[in-house]
């Protein structure tokens, strides 16, 4: 890995989860979330819920889901993909004088 600065040189490396790859895990589990949270509808009323309710469903099914992302994420981070990070020393050239 480079850094933005040619003179800086790497100190090391931190594992950090990947949130980039987070975007097919949130997305399971918000359809998991509406799918718990929609099967008190009959099943055979035909449009469901209204389009302001449906809206209203989703978006707090992709808000539970994210809440519990967050919290597997920040506590149990070994459950998801990682990367390496990394850390840079100072160089002479980047101390103000």
């Amino acid at each position: 890995m480079t850094s933005t600065n040619p003179g800086s040189r790497a100190g090391g490396y931190r594992r950090e989860v990947d949130y980039q790859k987070l975007g097919p895990a949130l997305l399971i589990a918000s359809s998991l979330v509406l799918a718990i949270r929609t099967t008190r509808l009959d099943p055979t009323h035909g449009d469901g819920l209204a389009n302001i309710e449906w809206e209203n469903e989703v978006e707090h099914s992709v808000r539970i889901a994210k809440i519990v992302l967050s919290h597997l994420t920040s506590r149990h981070p070994d459950l998801f993909q990682s990367k390496d990070v990394a850390w840079y020393v100072a160089t002479d050239d980047e101390v103000p004088r």
